[in-house]
């Protein structure tokens, strides 16, 4: 990818509960990350965040998580290698056939919260998560996070054969490894739109972040996470689109 592509989570409504601006946020993004049912969605809204993501050209992406739609998929849970690769399983075939229907195709694989937190954390999780992936469709890349040493990561999708995305977070702040800092502490998340942006700009640029500690990390990212679940999120979406496209204006 010649470019810093912007994701998003969507299709996270299920029945009369609605959650998210799928509708006023597709438009500034690359790529849709569509719940599979297991932490968010159902089967109707799975339909209808893919018609939107066809309507304008963006990356579908299946966003798959543990069994957890009481807890929408942020509690871990102790699964075997075997359980892993079937619930991904379960998920990416649900969303690959609504795509299938509708004449379009997934792109990638972003797994979902807790999920997504355990396979950064444990090597064999990323690797029961790669295999997985590998086994149902080798090309397909799996998106996950960027740190400041990525070697483990890009070696297990090596020797998976499975292609990576790297992803950042504009709004979040980062420690020396180049990990997100924990929610429970002060100045983990960005507020102020202008810093927003500019970490932004410096991911898309390859430039240096300042650390939470004042050190500077590198993260080779090549798509950028971003939220439209309120109306300042969507702003900041907007913002960030622009300010990106302005980037690459000759």
């Amino acid at each position: 990818m010649s470019r810093l592509l912007l994701n998003c989570d969507m299709g996270e409504s299920f029945g009369n509960w609605t959650m998210g601006l799928d509708a006023e946020v597709m438009p500034f993004v690359d790529c849709a990350n569509i719940a599979c049912g297991f932490h968010a969605g159902d089967p109707g809204i799975m339909r209808q965040t893919v018609a939107l993501a066809v309507q304008h050209q963006v990356r579908i992406g299946a966003h798959p998580s543990y069994q957890d739609l009481a807890g929408f998929g942020r509690r871990s849970m102790a699964c075997s290698n075997e359980e892993i690769r079937d619930l991904l399983h379960y998920q990416i075939g649900a969303l690959d056939g609504i795509c299938r229907v509708q004449r379009t195709h997934l792109s990638y694989v972003k797994p979902h919260g807790a999920l997504y937190n355990d396979m950064m954390a444990d090597h064999r999780k990323l690797r029961a998560v790669l295999e997985a992936v590998a086994a149902y469709d080798p090309p397909l890349p799996l998106m996950l996070m960027a740190t400041a040493d990525d070697t483990v990561a890009r070696a297990l999708g090596a020797e998976i054969g499975v292609p990576l995305w790297f992803e950042a977070f504009a709004d979040r702040a980062y420690d020396a490894d180049g990990h997100l800092v924990s929610r429970r502490l002060p100045g983990a998340v960005h507020h102020d739109p202008a810093l927003i942006v500019e970490q932004a700009l410096r991911l898309a640029r390859g430039e240096p972040l300042t650390a939470i500690d004042g050190s500077a990390v590198t993260l080779h990212a090549q798509t950028l996470c971003v939220h439209g679940d309120n109306q300042s999120s969507l702003a900041a979406v907007r913002q960030i689109r622009q300010a990106l496209d302005a980037l690459k204006t000759p």
